[in-house]
């Protein structure tokens, strides 16, 4: 292809978007694949097909019409994964409901906050996971579950939520059990499912997806069929999905890696979607892969590290794999090496997005060259435009480090009632400001080296920890590393950085600077360096770096210094 001029490019495609909604097009997939398998979840000894899957799906639709909850509603699930979430994504879209996803470790005001934000009428809430007794939080959140008829809930901290439906365990007083609600439909039959067809639409909203902001309440990212349907079909053909897959999905449902790159690519290409556990679990991953010849795997890097350096892990039948992806932040090239190496999966891709663009606008294609595949984040995806930009809004030439940004079809409608914080990140003319930085090369290739607000500001030189890691990851003894900056009297910031070492390894602050040294720019090197056992993480695998620099900044008595 010939080289491009500026970091501007939009992504050509022959195949039309698809039109339908996510419920219609359900519908065509059991009808094409009907007898292929189309859910395992092991722990719950389920294998579905996609005909035996649908009937649950229909059942649970029209059990929540039943209910009396009414398109354009929103329903709230708040879960670990499992079957029930499944039927729910699907089951929600059949009945125009909104699906708003909420975090499994939210807690109490968490919980609150989110099901008032977007006044939600239904919840469907698992009984309890590990340490996480949700119908207890539930109960001391709103007392008033226990006197209440289930459907007829009025609590004064969550006056807007009249229905909770639990999966599994003992009943509680007020709520309607999961299983009970598709035994109604079952019962009522399928026919208004059937009538709300006609009347949805691919652009109506039916997805609210939580993001996980370090700073201020969480904003909820609204999007529609079109949406995420063709985002997910879009992933999946960079995949090579076909019927004949079994896509292994350990990231969680709550996020868009789960119900998006997971369940809809699989749900557009006919292939079974496989969940090794209701949370991520290393060894149960490589069990399952084995177990059910999984073709494929999903994971954020500190998965796919975790399953690497597993004890067990040479004991394990690989031969089956051959794609997935890794992304959700910064994939380090030396893990994606050892995937393609160790794991046998030498389709694997890299990804790139937000939740707030369905998610994906970059992937790495089967048929790049190594080099491209492992060290950078792709090219632009079918029917997205990308540019990087400066500090002006004006494009950079490639090569040139900007903020990126996308638009297309995958950019949500905008924040739920936020109409403010949606135009801080939507302009006008349409494109979705990420607040990553980033580059692209004269072929289309791009890197995010690091969050506009990561970037440390050392003496007046820009540092990307980005960068550094990579670096680092090179060392034989270092399993992971996240750098970041803290506050520096005489330069302003510092560069610190956070180690984990390989199991067994040892080593000290001098053994890392000496194996940068003459290797990366003096001020590139660490000025602080920690190691620890573990990193402070969100629940889907992303480090948090605010975390670590408070405790830094803690640890070493320093105090933020102001600048100009």
């Amino acid at each position: 292809m010939a080289e491009l001029s500026e970091s501007h490019v939009q992504g050509v495609s022959d195949v039309a978007l698809i039109d339908d909604t996510i419920g219609a097009h359900f519908d065509k997939a059991a009808a094409r694949w009907g007898d292929h398998e189309a859910l395992v979840v092991p722990h719950q000894d389920i294998h579905w097909s996609w005909a035996e899957l649908k009937q649950r799906v229909d059942d649970f639709a029209a059990g929540l019409i039943e209910l009396g909850l009414a398109p354009g509603e929103r329903i709230g699930i708040w879960s670990p994964n499992n079957m029930e979430w499944v039927v729910t994504q699907f089951a929600t879209a059949k009945a125009g409901l909104i699906l708003v996803n909420i975090n499994p470790a939210y807690r109490l005001a968490e919980l609150e906050f989110a099901l008032n934000k977007v006044e939600c009428t239904a919840l469907i809430t698992a009984t309890q996971f590990k340490s996480s007794d949700y119908i207890a939080m539930l109960c001391d959140l709103a007392p008033e579950v226990d006197s209440a008829a289930p459907g007829d809930l009025h609590a004064d901290k969550l006056p807007h939520l009249r229905s909770v439906i639990q999966i599994g365990g003992d009943m509680t007083a007020g709520m309607y059990a999961f299983d009970d609600v598709g035994a109604r439909g079952a019962a009522a039959g399928h026919a208004a499912v059937d009538a709300l067809a006609d009347t949805l639409k691919a652009d109506d909203p039916i997805n609210i997806q939580f993001t996980s902001g370090t700073t201020g309440s969480p904003k909820g990212a609204t999007l529609t069929h079109r949406n995420i349907l063709n985002n997910g079909y879009f992933i999946g053909e960079k995949f090579a999905l076909t019927e004949a897959d079994r896509l292994c999905i350990p990231v969680p449902l709550y996020h868009c890696f789960g119900m998006v790159i997971g369940n809809l690519a699989c749900l557009t290409h006919g292939s079974a979607m496989v969940f090794p556990g209701e949370a991520f679990d290393p060894l149960a991953t490589l069990q399952t892969v084995e177990a059910e010849r999984c073709t494929g795997v999903l994971g954020v890097p500190t998965m796919f590290i975790a399953m690497l350096q597993n004890p067990e892990f040479e004991s394990f039948d690989f031969s089956s794999l051959r794609t997935g992806m890794m992304a959700g932040s910064p994939c380090p090239v030396e893990v994606m090496k050892e995937v393609i190496e160790r794991m046998q999966m030498d389709q694997v891709t890299i990804g790139y997005g937000m939740t707030e663009t369905s998610p994906v606008s970059t992937q790495t294609d089967l048929d790049d060259p190594l080099e491209r595949r492992v060290g950078s984040v792709g090219r632009v995806h079918p029917q997205v435009e990308i540019k990087i930009v400066d500090e002006e809004g004006e494009t950079v030439a490639p090569g040139a480090t900007g903020e990126f940004c996308a638009r297309g079809y995958h950019v949500m409608r905008g924040y739920w009632d936020d109409a403010e914080r949606t135009a801080d990140a939507i302009d006008t003319d349409g494109w979705m400001h990420s607040g990553d930085l980033a580059t692209m090369d004269e072929e289309g290739y791009f890197n995010i080296v690091g969050r506009i607000k990561d970037m440390v500001i050392r003496g007046g030189e820009n540092l990307y920890p980005r960068e550094i890691e990579e670096y680092l990851y090179r060392h034989p003894k270092v399993a992971d590393v996240q750098v970041f900056g803290v506050p520096d009297p005489k330069y302003g910031e510092e560069l610190c950085a956070w180690i984990k070492l390989a199991e067994g390894e040892a080593a000290d602050d001098l053994e890392i600077r000496e194996f940068c040294q003459g290797q990366i720019a003096h001020h590139k090197i660490p000025r602080h360096i920690h190691f620890v056992d573990e990193f402070p993480m969100t629940v889907t695998g992303k480090a948090q770096k605010f975390v670590m620099r408070e405790q830094m900044i803690a640890q070493l008595g320093l105090g933020e210094v102001e600048t100009a």
